[in-house]
């Protein structure tokens, strides 16, 4: 159980958090939401302990364990990608390390009679079923099993985690939180450097967990799949509903309609007590009713209504003169860096006014051919024509990287800015939610998301007909994304997009282009007909093996006796092999006990190979038994 009562913090003398107050028990799935800055990171830190909080309580339930993943990691170079995973398990590497300093004891040790030796190998019975029960015989499938959920392959195991970008090396930091079972889980963003796929198993993998969850994310459509409650924090109060996102802004929206039709009728009061007042409060007959107002006025709690407008962009992207109906041609293009091959023999045209999606796994070279598009890398081989009239804006994943952090937001904006565009300069800096005193913030101190809208406002300077835009929505709050969203769908020109948003792509674009195994394959239709497919597809592979199976077993009564009496031959084989390996079974614990009855008497073993010879027993009897469970299964198949 986590519990909040009544909890403020303050930095640097400010309230960031204000009388928070909430309740999560097992099973509780909190989407932890609110604006950009309003200290929804900060409070996963105090929960974590890693603020202090300046009023109020927090409370855990004592033993249990926190998974928390930061936006910030501090990264540590030295293991190999599985090395660093196995991190995940240090108690079970603790006993390990025990037991091979006992292992190492026993085989050099002769006091076999001795207390000492006996309270040892009692140790070592001990450690071995804890390491048992703590999953020490599965956890490095386990880990393999998640590492390739987010995006690992095998490959990738035993490179050096230096070798990878700060992206996959967060995916290392999130495999070891969801690897290390945690009664309560707390993730601050944990979809920013997933893609699609990825992002399809992590919900799978929440969705089973048992403890308690609570996220920070501005994807729309993985809060709705995951979570089935929302916390909302905002300047004045807390809004707490038993819903997913989408749900609670449905039940949100009713509940502010009747806040603001009550704020109204109180506002109507107060006017008339208010008019009373100065009509009576100096007639004396009138005098002490004026007075019981003026107490009731000022007794009175003021409905306060959220101002839910909360200065929404509102932008538009200015196009320039049409291009020719040919944007891009691209023809038999490789791309490689050094030895690595990232594109081959890639065939392409995009059409004036075309809407389409890169999708795919990280690392398959969305980017790398969205720079190969606007000039910024060249390809390897092949050919790629840039049409007529093409203007093109591009909004690279680190756009942001690319502002100089000593200048101010303003004179950012104006630096770029001419004759045509100056006098609008203001006006497009309020649509990017910077006005007042935020103009002259240096860059260097604006977060993430006020950084990507700078850029985005950048963008806003310029007349362009075709878009690339790579990941524009990382940092953006939610309802910026949204915003963002319906500019790009009024935009008249060509558009591609990178992103592994589903929400913000769902009917952005009219065609989603693939990336897998160096190739790119071209789907009709916007992100959910593309997930659709995808699902259509795996469901065909299903059927189609149903199909096989329903084919054998309407053929030919020919065939069909072929295949029984095939399968009867290959039945007694397997029962064959059984049973020797059952007989061998046998013979191999019957061993192992004769050695565990020495082991316990009291006369040490005369054999010098003995000890050899028992974990030699031990490791057959495992081999046995993973084999005979193979052809247990087997055998299962066959009687089907």
């Amino acid at each position: 159980m986590l519990n909040l009562s009544n909890v403020s913090i303050r930095l640097g003398g400010n309230d960031i958090i204000s009388h928070v107050s909430f309740q999560l028990n097992p099973g509780d799935k909190v989407g932890l939401i609110g604006r950009n800055g309003i200290g929804k990171s900060t409070l996963l830190k105090a929960i974590t302990g890693q603020i202090d909080p300046a009023e109020g309580q927090i409370s855990i339930l004592k033993g249990h364990k926190i998974g928390y993943l930061k936006q910030d990691i501090d990264f540590e170079d030295g293991a190999t990608v599985l090395e660093e995973a196995y991190k995940a398990f240090k108690e079970i590497q603790a006993i390990a390390q025990k037991l091979e300093i006992i292992e190492t004891e026993l085989a050099i040790r002769t006091d076999f009679e001795s207390a000492a030796y006996m309270t040892l190998l009692d140790d070592y019975h001990h450690l071995q079923e804890k390491f048992q029960v703590a999953g020490g015989y599965q956890y490095k499938g386990d880990t393999e099993k998640v590492l390739k959920g987010l995006g690992f392959t095998e490959v990738d195991f035993d490179k050096p985690v230096e070798s990878f970008s700060g992206g996959w090396r967060m995916r290392i930091e999130l495999a070891k939180i969801l690897l290390q079972n945690n009664d309560i889980l707390l993730l601050d963003e944990p979809t920013n450097h997933l893609d699609i796929e990825s992002i399809l198993w992590f919900e799978n993998f929440l969705k089973n967990f048992k403890g308690i969850l609570m996220l920070v994310s501005h994807d729309q459509m993985f809060l709705d799949n995951v979570t089935n409650r929302t916390i909302e924090l905002t300047p004045h109060k807390t809004y707490d509903f038993p819903k997913s996102y989408s749900e609670f802004f449905k039940i949100k929206a009713e509940l502010l309609e009747k806040q603001q039709q009550a704020a109204k009728n109180q506002a109507k009061e107060i006017k008339e007590m208010e008019r009373l007042i100065e009509k009576f409060r100096y007639k004396a007959t009138k005098a002490s009713f004026a007075q019981s107002l003026i107490k009731k006025l000022e007794k009175m709690d003021r409905i306060e209504v959220e101002d839910v407008s909360q200065k929404a962009m509102n932008i538009q992207f200015p196009v320039a003169q049409a291009s020719g109906k040919i944007v891009f041609e691209i023809e038999h293009l490789n791309k490689n860096y050094g030895d690595k091959e990232v594109l081959k023999d890639l065939n392409l045209i995009v059409t004036k006014g075309e809407r389409l999606a890169f999708v795919g796994q990280n690392g398959t070279g969305k980017t790398t051919l969205s720079k190969i598009l606007v000039g910024h890398l060249q390809p390897t081989s092949g050919k790629i024509k840039v049409g007529h009239n093409v203007k093109i804006g591009y909004f690279a994943q680190n756009q942001s990287a690319y502002l100089n952090p000593d200048l101010s937001v303003l004179e950012t904006i104006e630096a770029v800015s001419d004759d045509s565009n100056r006098a609008k300069v203001r006006d497009i800096l309020g649509a990017f939610l910077f006005s007042g005193d935020a103009v002259h913030k240096k860059v260097g101190v604006l977060s993430g998301g006020e950084r990507n809208r700078l850029a985005l406002a950048i963008m806003m300077l310029q007349k362009f007909n075709v878009l690339v835009m790579d990941e524009p929505t990382n940092h953006l709050d939610i309802q910026s994304k949204n915003v963002l969203q319906k500019a790009l769908l009024q935009f008249e020109g060509t558009l591609i997009v990178v992103s592994h948003d589903r929400h913000f792509l769902q009917g952005l674009t009219d065609k989603t282009i693939e990336f897998k195994d160096k190739q790119i394959q071209v789907h009709l239709g916007d992100i959910d007909y593309f997930l659709q497919e995808r699902q259509a597809e795996n469901f065909r592979v299903i059927e189609q093996r149903k199909e096989q199976k329903t084919t054998g077993l309407s053929a030919s009564k020919n065939t069909a006796y072929a295949q029984r009496k095939a399968d009867r031959k290959k039945l007694r084989q397997l029962k064959n092999k059984i049973n020797k390996i059952e007989e061998a079974i046998e013979l191999q614990e019957t061993l192992i006990k004769e050695k565990e009855v020495v082991l316990a008497s009291s006369k040490p073993p005369s054999d010098p190979d003995f000890f050899n010879d028992y974990e030699m027993a031990k490791t057959k009897l495992s081999k046995l038994m993973m084999e005979w469970e193979k052809l247990q299964t087997d055998l299962e198949e066959i009687s089907l």
